[in-house]
């Protein structure tokens, strides 16, 4: 009996792991954009960067959008630093938005800034 508790016991975590992961990756990876690509050009209001992910929040027209940059890693490829994303920047994303009716949010494949690009997922299809 105590191999067909472990069993299950191994069963339930392994199931526990694919669902944890599965959501973790709708939040972090692509799940939640669309499919269409979207452009929107703002100016820069302020700046987080780190884990997971950048955030980088933008005046379009009066209205706050976030726009989600890579992870500190990818921005370091890229140069996207502190100091290129500083406040009073204009700021043209390339990218996808948030699938959510009326949330202004948008996944950066691409940002030129001072007609300088910085391409933070070279070859991604979409």
């Amino acid at each position: 009996m105590p191999h067909v508790r472990f069993t299950q016991l191994l069963c339930f975590a392994v199931l526990v792991a694919i669902l944890a992961a599965s959501t973790a990756q709708a939040h972090h990876g692509w799940a939640w954009a669309t499919d269409e690509e979207f452009e929107i050009t703002g100016t820069i209001q302020s700046m987080r960067l780190g884990n997971p992910h950048g955030e980088v929040t933008i005046d379009v027209d009066g209205e706050a959008w976030v726009v989600e940059v890579g992870q500190p890693w990818r921005n370091d490829r890229v140069g996207l630093s502190k100091e290129v994303l500083s406040v009073g920047r204009e700021m043209t994303v390339h990218g996808h938005r948030s699938a959510k009716e009326g949330e202004r949010l948008v996944k950066a494949e691409r940002i030129v800034i001072d007609g300088e690009s910085y391409d933070l997922y070279p070859g991604r299809d979409s």
